[in-house]
């Protein structure tokens, strides 16, 4: 089984998550940033009114570079642009909607080092833009950067909203019920010296818990290094350390969270969504009798659901295509293994912080231990492998081909394979899984070798 990262095949600076790439490099150069805020804000400007545009960041050097290029950008084609600083992603969509603006940004590159930087937009309604919308946009680029700029009188103009975090630590806390609170629970939260790293403390803090904080330092280089959601050995020493009840990790955008219980294991993406699954649906919450999650999804997973007289609805990679399928199916539940899960009740986009809340409340209400709570089903063997290549695409290559049919008959019924080109990086990612875990290696291994003769 295959998965493409996006659809269409047709885009050139769109990827599976807005505009991504080396900072100061390619599509995040000023000027390359400059022209797609000029792009975007033409695309965007319909009507006589005032239109508006919010603009969040998180904490990476660049994003001092990337944010006035923008700023500019969306000025120079007559919106107004409202600066909201180191806020989740998350709080970006969120407060797209409730600043009634026309258009949301948020410049981050999620989990990625800081060298590498994006740009992700939302719409008015606070989801991120269609395949139409981003294809759209780069015609506008092409038609060149002095086509639909405003008239001096018409330009746009900029203000810093200063109170922006302080709304998302509201928000955010109408996801743990009032009734409740986190008094007498140590928790260790890891902000990945990221855009959460003000705000999630804070929620925990004011909902009652004793906080312990790591990852909360950022100098413009250290987002996601050795920290957050996809480097979890410090929040598992730190929760081992301080005795603490649950641990909790974002990453650089504070979109995803992987939970990690007072025994120091982490529990991913697929256990947090049979928690949310179970109780939502004990408490009559859930939507579309299931949950929507991806290829990459554990078939632990799916058999727990089973179990539950629950359905798994499986999309390609990508939390967009997740939220497609949510909306287009009528379900309120959906994510992914990294931990990006979203919760349409509340949210438009993944929000780790939200997602740790739901985990919480079902602590908090029945008062086991997390490593009792959190771990739903034994997920099958399951192996994720990359290969990087340099141009081209490997797949195509007969020898990769053979390698994957070969694998696919070595599994059978009670395994799965799925390969496909990462959106983000040069990286041909092999996943494997099955009952046999010895097979499962052999065959990702089998799969890896032969990509990296083809490349």
């Amino acid at each position: 089984m295959r998965g493409d990262d996006h659809m269409t095949g047709k885009r050139e600076i769109f990827g599976t998550d807005g505009v991504r790439g080396l900072a100061n490099a390619g599509a995040m150069t000023p000027d390359s940033i400059l022209q797609l805020g000029m792009a975007v804000g033409r695309v965007f400007k319909n009507g006589a009114h005032r239109h508006r545009v919010v603009i969040g960041k998180d904490t990476r050097l660049s994003g001092y570079m990337i944010e006035p290029a923008l700023t500019a950008g969306f000025t120079a084609s007559g919106m107004d642009v409202f600066l909201l600083g180191p806020l989740p992603t998350p709080a970006m969509a969120m407060l797209t909607r409730s600043l009634r603006a026309d258009l949301g940004v948020m410049i981050s590159a999620s989990h990625n080092p800081f060298h590498d930087n994006g740009v992700k937009f939302f719409g008015p309604d606070g989801y991120k833009l269609s395949d139409e919308t981003e294809l759209e946009i780069e015609r506008m680029m092409k038609e060149g950067p002095r086509v639909g700029l405003a008239a001096p009188e018409d330009l746009g103009r900029v203000k810093r909203i200063e109170d922006a975090g302080a709304r998302y630590i509201e928000f955010a806390k109408t996801a743990f019920p009032r009734r409740k609170s986190l008094e007498g629970m140590r928790i260790v939260i890891d902000c990945a010296n990221g855009a959460g790293y003000k705000v999630a403390p804070t929620v925990l803090w004011e909902l009652g818990a004793e906080v312990k904080e790591i990852g909360v330092e950022p100098n413009g280089f250290n987002i996601n290094r050795g920290v957050g959601s996809t480097s979890t050995k410090k929040l598992q020493d730190a929760v081992l350390e301080y005795r603490a009840d649950i641990g909790i990790a974002l990453d650089g955008d504070a979109d995803r969270v992987i939970i990690c219980d007072e025994k120091g294991r982490i529990i991913d993406g697929d256990q947090i969504l049979a928690v949310i699954a179970q109780c939502w649906k004990a408490s009559g919450a859930l939507k579309g009798a299931g949950v929507v999650s991806t290829v990459m999804t554990n078939m632990g997973l799916e058999k727990f659901l089973e179990s539950e007289k629950l359905t798994l609805e499986r999309t390609q990679v990508g939390d967009r295509y997740v939220v497609e399928a949510m909306r287009a199916k009528g379900m309120n539940v959906g994510g992914e293994p990294s931990g990006h899960v979203i919760l349409s009740d509340y949210a438009t986009t993944g929000d780790g912080l939200v997602t740790a809340l739901q985990v919480l409340t079902v602590v908090a209400s029945e008062g086991r231990k997390v490593s009792d709570i959190c771990h739903k089903f034994d997920p099958f063997p399951q192996l994720l492998q990359n290969v990087r290549y340099n141009g081209g695409n490997p797949l195509n290559n007969e020898a990769v081909k053979a390698a994957i049919k070969s694998g696919e008959t070595k599994l059978g019924k009670s395994g799965r394979l799925v390969i496909r080109k990462s959106g983000t990086e040069p990286l041909i990612r092999v996943m494997g899984e099955g009952e046999d875990s010895g097979l499962v290696t052999s065959v990702v291994g089998d799969i890896c070798a032969a990509v990296e003769k083809a490349v």
